[in-house]
């Protein structure tokens, strides 16, 4: 499992039992038993590069068989809400443009631009969400958060602002999300052959007040999101 900041896996950290920890580029990389389960947990940190980097080490130096990366997102859809939960069914690079050698959005000598999320770690993920939500604290709106899938898109810079956004949107009329990280991880994933699935929970709006929200969320959020999410999804299945 992969997250760009601590707070997004502090608690699951703690909650390891048989930790172990090892050092690769700068980064720890805790193995241990969680919920039963044997898993690797890492802080990626931010941005496509050393998220790729954190998913390579996982791949080469632990031999994972999937990787889930789990953090907070900004929300593009028109019905995505700050609170709500999106599950990643594809991914792209909102900021990659090696046109006009090749399309836009494309990664070159690679032919894909979009990278599809493995259905069935999806599907476990939208079970685990699903079993949390009803008990997540209601939106400022006092309706209950909701689950989202689709498409999230990367990119080496926070979206704050109404024009990157409405530009983003006329771009790629189907995004759900924006992140910094998971596109990469998924190309990663894509190439290594690699099972890969993400969750984001919706920390801002990627608008003029994103910054604000964004802090707020992730300091009284983020972490119990985590937590419950995986608890349930690395739970055993009920016979």
């Amino acid at each position: 499992m992969l997250a760009a900041l601590p707070e997004e896996i502090a608690g699951l950290v703690e909650q390891m039992s048989s930790r172990r920890v090892a050092r690769w580029g700068q980064r720890d990389f805790h193995a241990g038993i969680l919920h039963g389960q044997s898993c690797v947990i890492a802080l990626s940190r931010i941005g496509k590069v050393a998220a790729a980097a954190s998913a390579a080490t996982l791949i080469h130096r632990f031999d994972v068989k999937a990787i889930v990366f789990s953090g907070v997102a900004g929300g593009m859809g028109p019905a995505v809400r700050v609170g709500d939960v999106v599950l990643a069914e594809a991914l792209i690079q909102h900021d990659l443009d090696a046109s006009p050698l090749f399309p836009r959005f494309e990664v070159p000598l690679l032919g894909q631009s979009r990278f599809k999320a493995d259905p069935g770690l999806t599907g476990r993920l939208a079970q685990a969400v699903g079993a949390f939500l009803p008990r997540a604290p209601v939106l400022e709106d006092g309706s209950p958060p909701r689950l989202h899938r689709g498409m999230i898109a990367s990119g080496d810079r926070f979206v704050s602002g109404d024009t990157e956004r409405a530009a983003l949107r006329r771009a790629l009329p189907d995004l759900l999300a924006v992140d910094m990280e998971g596109a990469a991880v998924a190309q990663v994933c894509y190439e290594h052959d690699v099972p890969f699935a993400m969750v984001r929970t919706i920390s801002d709006t990627a608008d003029e007040h994103a910054a604000a929200s964004f802090a707020r969320f992730l300091a009284e959020r983020a972490a119990p999101y985590a937590q419950a999410i995986f608890s349930a999804f690395l739970a055993p299945p009920v016979a």
